[in-house]
């Protein structure tokens, strides 16, 4: 891999992913990929889980297509998903560990070390109006 006086080289990315459930499962083999071929092993588990919960929410609550973006620069790992929804994410406050649904912002905002989110207005036309949901991992590398 890459290094610089400071650390390994920043990469990046994107994958484009039709409105399909079998998406999650490709996103969660093709980061896994990413991760081992950079060196990141140790953050795929919990890396798989937040790419999980974040393109099923787009798979599951939109109609368009959607994008993943994964990028590491230092020792930061920033996953995002993008969908052709504006609507702003909105965290259920009243589930519970066992609920199969209603539970992906909550634990995206449990195990990642931030995450947030904001509207797209694509002026350049690459992927589109909609929003850009994110989150972040630091490795201890």
């Amino acid at each position: 891999m890459p290094e610089t006086e400071s650390g390994p080289e920043p990469w990046e990315y994107v994958l484009y992913i039709p409105n399909d459930p079998r998406a999650v499962p490709i996103c969660r083999r093709t980061l896994r990929q990413i991760l081992t071929a950079h060196g990141l092993p140790h953050l795929a588990e919990a890396a798989e889980l937040l790419v999980t919960e974040l393109v099923t929410n787009a798979v599951q609550h939109t109609k368009g297509p959607a994008a993943i973006r994964l990028r590491a620069e230092g020792t930061t790992l920033r996953i995002g998903v993008w969908d052709a929804d504006p609507t702003p994410p909105r965290p259920s406050r009243h589930t519970t560990p066992e609920a199969e649904t209603g539970r992906g912002l909550t634990l995206v905002r449990e195990c990642a070390d931030t995450w947030g989110w904001v509207q797209q207005r694509d002026t350049r036309n690459i992927v589109g109006t909609g929003k850009y949901i994110w989150c972040e991992l630091t490795s201890a590398a």
